[in-house]
C-alpha cells in the first residue's frame, strides 16, 4: 500500500508540472494573439495609446487561464503520461501488481484540486480584471456607446418585487427611452403597474420622466397615479423603492465573465426578480460549477490515450486521437453552450452534458486497457 501511495504521489507530481506548464504555455500563446489584435484595433485610433492594449491583454490573462485549464491538462497530462510509458515506468508499475485505477487516483484528483482552484481562486481575480478589460475597452476602442448604448431611443422593462401595497406585489416598469448621465439612468415615458401576488392590478403610476436614485430608489417627476374605476390622482415627486442600481442594470448586459464564482447565485437571483434573462448568467454557473469535474475528466481522458505501451506501436496515432478527443469534447461543450443560451436545452444539462460524456469516454478507454 505504501508502494502505491508513493508511485502515484510521484506521478502526481510529474503530472501537475506538466499540466501547468502546458496551461501557462497555452494562456501566454493565446494572450500574445490577442495582443495582437488589439494593437490591430489601437492602430486604427490614432489618439489611442498603446498602453491601452497593454493593459486590456494583461487583463485578460486568467480569464484565458480558465477557459484553457481543462485543455492544459489534457495536452500536459498526454505529454506526463507518455514520457512515463516511454521510460518503462508504467509498465514496471503495473508489473509490481498497481493497477491504473491505483496510480491514476492522485494525478485526477490533482486535476480536481486545480479545476476547484481556478473556480474559488482565480475566478474571483478573473472576473475584476475582465470587468476593468470591458471598461477600457468601451472607453477607447468600441464606439458603439457603452453597455446600455443598445436601449438608445428603446425601451427598458424591468420587474421587481413590490412590498408597498401586497406583501408579495410585484411592481412591472417600463420605461420609453432611457440614457446614463454622469453615472444616472434617466428615463422617459415611465410606466409602473404595481400588482399582487395574483397578478391583478392594484395601481398604474404614468410619470414623463425620473431617474433611478444611487439609494436604490425610482425617482418619478410629476407622477400620476390610476387606479381601476377612479380617476387619476396627482402625485408630484415619488419614490418608489427597488433592490436595482446602475450597476446592475449594466451587468445585466454584460458578459457573465465580468461576475465571480462567488457573486453568480446572487446576481442570478436578482436578474430573475427584475424580469433580466439569467440564461447565460445560470449557464455561466453551471460550467463553473462542472469544471473541477471537467479537470478530472480530461486528466483520465489523457491517461486512455497515452498510457498504452509502446510495444504496441502506433503511439503517434493514439496522442493524436487524445488531441482529437479534447477538440471534440471542446467543439461539444461549445454547441451545447449554444443551445443552453438560446433556451433550447436547460443551462443544467448545457453544462453538465459534455463533461458526463467525456468521462463516459475516459472510463471506457480505461476499462479496455486495463482489462482489455
Amino acid at each position: 500500500m505504501f508502494s502505491a501511495r508513493t508511485i502515484s504521489i510521484y506521478i502526481a507530481k510529474q503530472f501537475s508540472f506538466a499540466s501547468i506548464s502546458m496551461i501557462l504555455a497555452l494562456t501566454a500563446l493565446v494572450s500574445l494573439f490577442d495582443f495582437i489584435d488589439l494593437l490591430r484595433r489601437v492602430a486604427t485610433k490614432p489618439h489611442v495609446s498603446t498602453s491601452v492594449a497593454t493593459s486590456i491583454a494583461l487583463y485578460h490573462i486568467p480569464n484565458f487561464c480558465m477557459q484553457i485549464l481543462p485543455f492544459g491538462i489534457l495536452l500536459g497530462g498526454i505529454i506526463c503520461f507518455w514520457r512515463l510509458t516511454r521510460s518503462s515506468e508504467l509498465i514496471v508499475t503495473r508489473a509490481a501488481g498497481i493497477s491504473a485505477w491505483q496510480f491514476l487516483t492522485a494525478p485526477v484528483v490533482c486535476a480536481f484540486g486545480l479545476g476547484l482552484f481556478s473556480i474559488m481562486i482565480i475566478s474571483p481575480i478573473s472576473s475584476s480584471l475582465f470587468r476593468k478589460a470591458e471598461i477600457l475597452d468601451q472607453t477607447y476602442l468600441n464606439t458603439s456607446g457603452g453597455k446600455l448604448s443598445n436601449l438608445s431611443s428603446g425601451s427598458l422593462w424591468v420587474r421587481q418585487s413590490d412590498q408597498g401595497l401586497d406583501y408579495k406585489g410585484v411592481a412591472i416598469l417600463h420605461a420609453q427611452s432611457v440614457k446614463v448621465e454622469k453615472n444616472v439612468l434617466h428615463m422617459t415615458g415611465i410606466s409602473i403597474f404595481r400588482l399582487d401576488d395574483n397578478d391583478h392590478l392594484l395601481v398604474r403610476i404614468e410619470s414623463p420622466s425620473g431617474y433611478l436614485e444611487h439609494q436604490h430608489y425610482w425617482v418619478l417627476n410629476n407622477a400620476r397615479s390610476i387606479k381601476p374605476d377612479k380617476l387619476p390622482v396627482n402625485l408630484g415627486t415619488i419614490k418608489l423603492s427597488t433592490n436595482l442600481s446602475l450597476s446592475n442594470i449594466e451587468e445585466s448586459f454584460s458578459s457573465p465573465d465580468t461576475l465571480s464564482f462567488w457573486s453568480l447565485p446572487e446576481f442570478i437571483h436578482l436578474l430573475n426578480e427584475s424580469g433580466f434573462s439569467s440564461i447565460s448568467h445560470r449557464l455561466r454557473f453551471q460550467s463553473l460549477l462542472a469544471q473541477p469535474l471537467l479537470a478530472s475528466t480530461m486528466a483520465l481522458v489523457a491517461a486512455g490515450f497515452a498510457t498504452r505501451s509502446t510495444r504496441r506501436g502506433g503511439v503517434a496515432k493514439m496522442i493524436g486521437s487524445g488531441v482529437a478527443a479534447g477538440f471534440a469534447l471542446f467543439t461539444i461543450s461549445k454547441v451545447a453552450e449554444q443551445f443552453g443560451e438560446s433556451g433550447a436545452l436547460p443551462a443544467l444539462i448545457a453544462a453538465w452534458a459534455p463533461t458526463a460524456a467525456g468521462l463516459c469516454l475516459a472510463i471506457s478507454l480505461l476499462i479496455h486497457l486495463e482489462d482489455g
